[in-house]
Formats: structure tokens, C-alpha cells, sequence
């Protein structure tokens, strides 16, 4: 599972969130609206971003 990687794309602000939303963003990588990164497929990355779900864009690649 973890050779492939997911594509993740911040669409919605930070501003506002809950702290623990906000570090889950950070803990991806993400920085800023529109900022994509390329993370590997873990479990420990699938749970950040099923928790911030609704502020981000994820294909997989």
C-alpha cells in the first residue's frame, strides 16, 4: 500500500478550523489554498486526510 501516492490539494482555508484540523493540514504538508503535495498512501496519511476532508481535493496517482 504504501508504494503508491495520492495526490492532495488544499481548496478551502485554514482560517477558522479547529487546532487538530489545522495540524493535520500542516502534517501533510499543506501550506496555503491551491498548495498540492505528493504524499505516500499510509494509513497514518489516509486518517489525516479523511479528517480534513471537506477542505481538500485527493487523486490518486
Amino acid at each position: 500500500m504504501s508504494t503508491k501516492t495520492l495526490s492532495v490539494t488544499l481548496c478551502k482555508s485554514l482560517n477558522g478550523r479547529l487546532p487538530r484540523h489545522k495540524a493535520c493540514a500542516r502534517g501533510l504538508g499543506l501550506r496555503r489554498i491551491r498548495h498540492t503535495v505528493n504524499v505516500s498512501d499510509t494509513l497514518e496519511n489516509r486518517g489525516m486526510i479523511n479528517k480534513i476532508s471537506y477542505m481538500l481535493k485527493v487523486e490518486e496517482l
